[in-house]
């Protein structure tokens, strides 16, 4: 199991967090959303709850919520700049289809 972080994405967290006191490192998982199922939600995460899985890599903490990790899991983090656009980008082996709109996504771990 892991989740891991492009350069681009990690150098992006460690400024984020290096701006947020009390920040212990990223959540990441999902929440039922649109119009295939599944939406990423990534935020600072303030502590480590019980049931979470923890990553890190060159410092940078990435905690799972045991409900979104079989969803998730081997999912490659990155951080895109096209022009004025930033965004966070997913690389998740599990998505087997997403809707036209790339707001959400299905996976073959949907008994998760």
């Amino acid at each position: 199991m892991a989740i891991t972080l492009a350069p681009a994405a990690l150098e992006r967290i460690q400024g984020y967090l290096a701006e947020t006191p009390g920040a212990v490192g990223l959540r990441f998982g999902v929440k039922r959303t649109g119009c295939s199922g599944w939406g990423y939600v990534v935020d600072l995460a303030t502590e480590q709850r019980e049931g979470d899985t923890r990553f890190e890599q060159d410092g940078i903490v990435v905690l799972v919520d045991a409900d979104s990790l079989a969803l998730v899991d081997g999912t490659q983090i990155d951080f895109l700049k096209q022009g004025l656009n930033e965004q966070f980008v997913f690389r998740n082996p599990n998505v087997q289809a997403e809707c036209g709109c790339g707001e959400s996504f299905t996976t073959n771990a949907e008994a998760a």
